[in-house]
């Protein structure tokens, strides 16, 4: 075998990864805000609140968006178990770009119209927001670290395994030898799939290149 697979330096990632860190972040920093206006009472805090709860419902948003793009890409890859959680990763993401949604509405009308009451309630509501996002969070990591195939060996398995029945039942070493180069080659070809339906850029290297 004289070609190897490897990530090329400039890749290219889903949007999703990145964005999650701000949908994770900016809730906090709104709740931050917004608790300061509770005790503080002022005018300015009640604007930077505000928009600071805006900043982070449209940053949840841009989060459910993109993962709605990014769920098919990685569904295939996914164990039954994790499909099922990618589901409810899917449906809770929705609840919460709708819920933060009616939040900072109902915190910049609070704030237009000076009705204390009115923001009060949308940083409440928006604290329990944030505590779901959390566990939003969790549920994520769960289905790449745990459930997801793309970065374990169960991709590259199924190749391997043909590669050594076919060598147990050849006797010629050459045989032998060509059955497991095939087989890693068909593995590799399998982590490639899943690679570029990641977005990630693969290059072939020539290992034999220079050698003559």
């Amino acid at each position: 075998m004289n070609e190897n697979i490897s990530l090329h330096k400039g890749q290219k990632m889903l949007l999703h990864p990145p964005v999650v860190h701000f949908a994770i972040v900016l809730p906090v920093v709104a709740s931050l805000f917004g608790l300061i206006y509770l005790f503080k009472r002022d005018e300015r805090w009640s604007k930077y609140s505000s928009r600071a709860t805006l900043i982070a419902a449209l940053a949840i948003i841009a989060a459910w968006y993109t993962g709605s793009k990014a769920g098919p890409e990685i569904y295939g890859f996914l164990s039954a178990a994790g499909k099922e959680e990618l589901l409810e990763h899917k449906a809770l993401g929705g609840y919460l770009a709708i819920a933060f949604a009616a939040i900072a509405a109902l915190k910049m009308a609070g704030c237009f119209m000076k009705k204390y009451a009115v923001e009060a309630i949308a940083v409440l509501l928006l604290l329990v927001a944030t505590g779901a996002t959390f566990a939003q969070g969790k549920e994520g990591g769960e289905i790449v670290y745990e459930y997801g195939k793309p970065f374990t060996y169960d991709v590259m398995k199924p190749a391997l395994q043909d590669a050594k029945s076919t060598a147990e039942d050849e006797e010629d070493d050459e045989a032998i030898v060509e059955a497991y180069e095939d087989g890693i080659d068909e593995a590799f070809s399998a982590a490639g799939e899943v690679f570029e339906k990641l977005g990630i850029e693969v290059e072939e290297d020539d290992d034999e290149e220079g050698d003559d």
